[in-house]
């Protein structure tokens, strides 16, 4: 069997700014056609689209604050 099949990957984060700032633009326009389809939906789907869009919001503050630190770390290497 092959050692090298298992290897780990290098621990490479010098993108990661960039994809978490291109996963909060996907977030955004999510929350912004979910907001679009609220006159189409039902009541309770609209309450569903409303909690849903909720945790969007919390999941944009987490990845931002992941920014913050990320950028940081770059600075200080």
């Amino acid at each position: 069997m092959d050692k090298h099949r298992n290897k780990p990957k290098p621990d490479d984060r010098s993108d990661n700014v960039e994809k978490l700032q291109e996963n909060i633009e996907n977030t955004l326009h999510n929350i912004d056609e979910a907001e679009e389809s609220l006159e189409f939906a039902s009541d309770e789907q609209q309450e569903q689209i409303k909690k849903k869009n909720e945790r969007r919001k919390e999941s944009i503050e987490g990845m931002r604050d992941e920014i913050k630190d990320e950028y940081h770390d770059q600075q200080n290497n």
